[in-house]
């Protein structure tokens, strides 16, 4: 369907969405051969000197009023600024090295507020063994935003895509989901320790983390692996206090999404809670052949132009 215009003759980002913006833009850019996966996955995937590894690059953002308030505690602020990159690092099994961190407050911003931030930011990096080399600073008019850019890599033989995903394969999630305005969004923990291990010992077709509610994100998995899926509601795994809608469209769970075959999903089960006895481990539902009878309908999870 044709985005409407406005009254000027301009599609507005409000008509088109997160993920549609993202596809017009990334056509406007540079891309060489260096590259194995770009714009549309939870991180840029590239070659390597060392032909073992491959680099993973991410950046993202949080901004004051979307992603935190000023009530927030400043150094809950820099821990979640940090840890949204290094969750995406979750989603490709990568190990994160190198981080950048970009400030812009207004002048008037409290000192003590920009140091706590930044004592959040440091404790986020040391926990995964993250360098801070660099970064900028800059003033603005507006909201306060902080940009982190994280720089490191994974086996060629671990890297997990969106895109394998077969009909037929289980579909599980990490955690329990929903419930992240109550604070969850400022204080969880990337899944690189358990992505990790999974790929040390099982073959993950695809895998994604749960950024923006499972009702967003399951939709993009089975588009970039061109497949369909199912799920049973009633088997998505809640965080205290919340209803199957809010843990499908709440988004900012931080969990781990992933698919793998039937064969496996036993064993991983097993495994899996003598390794992690605290974090539970769901099979929601299973990937199937693409229909377009068949489309299963969620509540949407969050879309930052929409």
């Amino acid at each position: 369907m044709k985005p409407r215009q406005s009254a000027a003759g301009q599609t507005r980002l409000g008509q088109i969405g997160e993920d549609v913006l993202l596809q017009k833009l990334s056509g406007l850019l540079p891309i060489d051969h260096r590259v194995i996966a770009g714009s549309g996955g939870d991180a840029a995937i590239v070659a390597s000197p060392n032909r073992g590894d491959l680099l993973v690059l991410k950046t993202d953002c949080v901004v004051e009023g979307i992603h935190f308030d000023r009530s927030s505690p400043a150094e809950a602020v820099g821990w979640k600024a940090m840890m949204r990159s290094l969750s995406d690092f979750a989603a490709v099994s990568g190990l994160p090295d190198f981080g950048l961190i970009t400030l812009i407050v207004q002048r008037e911003t409290e000192l003590g507020w920009v140091t706590g931030v930044y004592r959040g930011l440091g404790r986020a990096a040391r926990r995964f063994k993250v360098s801070i080399v660099g970064g900028e600073t800059s003033s603005t008019p507006g909201p306060a935003a902080i940009a982190v850019s994280v720089v490191g890599h994974v086996e060629r033989r671990r890297w997990v895509s969106r895109s394998g995903g077969k009909p037929g394969d289980d579909l599980f999630v990490t955690g329990r989901l929903g419930g992240s305005i109550r604070g969850k969004h400022l204080q969880f923990v990337p899944r690189i320790e358990e992505s990790r291990w999974l790929t040390s010992r099982f073959r993950i077709a695809a895998m994604m983390d749960l950024s923006d509610g499972l009702g967003t994100d399951l939709p993009r998995l089975a588009q970039a692996s061109e497949v369909g899926f199912t799920i049973d509601k009633a088997k998505i795994p809640l965080s205290r206090g919340v209803n199957a809608t809010n843990a499908v469209s709440d988004g900012e769970d931080y969990e781990l999404l992933f698919a793998i075959s039937p064969q496996q999903s036993e064993h991983l089960t097993k495994c899996w809670f003598k390794k992690f006895p605290r974090v539970p481990l769901t099979k929601i539902g299973s990937l199937i052949r693409k229909s377009s009878r068949r489309k299963p309908q969620l509540h949407r999870g969050y879309d930052h132009f929409q």
